[in-house]
């Protein structure tokens, strides 16, 4: 199956917060979307790896996602080697995505850094004949996307631009929702982190706003350019 738009994420739920109402609008329009989340999120206070796999599956249906991969790297720890790589470059050259979404460059979680220039590089990669891989027994083209773009996580960035998700927002955060560990449930025993507070609804209501005010929108979700992009009709632009 090929994929317009494909979001590489460190962890189980960093799309959804980041990116995903951006998805929601591109598959209302007709485009085919998908998921390649790192690691399963084993590390993280609240939860295991089980339940954040049955949360993705939850948020994915939410969504309406076309494909989910998790690639199983470790929380935590990976590193950006040569394995970790190919293992992207076999799910870009898969799903051949025109537009890929990584995370922010750099972030309170130092994964997010370290999956948004794994993810970088292995997007470039990918477009070299030279590097073989193989999917199924079957040796894969090589594909590089036409553009790929940083969301922004918990550190503020000043984004590049801004999508208008206004009409995503319920069915956004309806999927953050579904990783039920990991966000406000007063029923819930486990330890509180930065994200499990109900006030963190209210800050991440605000950020959008915020993103949304720039282009006259009620809400948006902003994107960092990792190249100069281009246009042929400036009148297009917000």
């Amino acid at each position: 199956m090929k994929l317009d738009i494909l979001a590489i994420a460190a962890h189980p739920d960093d799309a959804e917060l980041s990116a995903i109402g951006t998805l929601i609008k591109a598959k209302k329009q007709g485009k085919k979307i998908g998921i390649v989340d790192l690691t399963r999120g084993e590390l993280g206070t609240r939860g295991t790896a089980e339940t954040r796999k049955e949360e993705s599956a939850a948020a994915s249906e939410i969504i309406g996602l076309d494909a989910r991969e998790n690639l199983g790297m470790a929380d935590g720890f990976f590193q950006n080697t040569k394995e970790n790589q190919l293992l992207i470059i076999e799910q870009l050259r898969k799903y051949q995505p025109n537009v890929v979404l990584i995370n922010a460059k750099s972030d309170r979680h130092p994964d997010h850094g370290k999956g948004a220039e794994l993810a970088k590089e292995a997007c470039f990669l990918s477009g070299l004949s030279k590097i073989e891989t193989q999917l199924g027994g079957q040796l894969q083209e090589k594909w590089r996307p036409r553009a790929v773009y940083h969301y922004i996580q918990d550190y503020y960035m000043r984004p590049d631009f801004v999508v208008d998700i206004s009409t995503e927002l319920e069915q956004k955060i309806e999927a953050i929702k579904a990783f039920k560990t990991q966000f406000y449930d007063p029923s819930n025993p486990a330890p509180n982190t930065p994200i499990s507070g109900k006030e963190f609804f209210d800050f991440l209501k605000g950020r959008w706003g915020d993103f949304g005010r720039y282009i006259g929108a009620q809400y948006g979700e902003g994107f960092v350019l990792t190249r100069p992009a281009g246009i042929d009709d400036i009148t297009k632009l917000i």
